[in-house]
């Protein structure tokens, strides 16, 4: 029963990751002509071109992918309860649903820095994912490069947000126990 939860809650969050992911890089105005925003516009495409003729966006916030983001993360959660035997409740769904949902945004950016960081040691010159990965954490490392200095030209901004976002995994595993292991 436990490879079965890990091969739904797998599969799904690499699914409700690329939506994510489309909505992020549209929100940081990213390169869509990149090879890899490409990707991540045709397999998220198929269910969002029927959606977007119903829900237009609003102050540049594209609600078609907000809209199937939060309505395939609560089938995630629905589905993973029943594979664990339970009943799914509406509450508790829409509990683990926000939870799931902030996790992997933190994932995103754990990752998107993460090979941000090893691109930059082993690419040499230009790579299509680089630009992307600089669009995606742009928001995240402005700020703490605004505040923190770079010794011997050395950025330890990506260290920072690392720990920043690890604390926050921690901090929600504490606030709400019965996301802990999800998030």
């Amino acid at each position: 029963m436990r490879a079965m939860e890990f091969l739904w809650l797998t599969v799904s969050q690499l699914y409700v990751g690329a939506f994510m992911l489309r909505l992020m890089l549209q929100l940081t105005r990213a390169d869509f002509y990149n090879p890899f925003s490409q990707f991540i516009v045709r397999i998220t495409a198929p269910l969002l071109r029927p959606l977007r003729r119903v829900l237009p966006g609003w102050r540049g916030i594209d609600t078609a992918s907000l809209v199937i983001i939060l309505v395939l993360q609560l089938i995630a959660m629905a589905v993973w309860v029943l594979i664990r035997g339970g009943a799914p409740e509406p509450l508790l769904l829409a509990i683990l649903t926000v939870g799931k949902l902030i996790g992997l945004l933190l994932n995103i950016y754990f990752i998107a820095l993460i090979g941000q960081v090893i691109l930059s040691w082993v690419a040499q010159g230009y790579h299509p994912v680089m630009s992307v990965l600089d669009s995606l954490t742009g928001p995240i490392l402005r700020p703490i490069r605004n505040v923190l200095p770079t010794p011997a030209g050395i950025d330890f901004s990506p260290a920072v947000a690392l720990l920043g976002i690890m604390f926050l995994r921690y901090l929600i595993g504490d606030i709400f126990p019965m996301l802990r292991g999800l998030v």
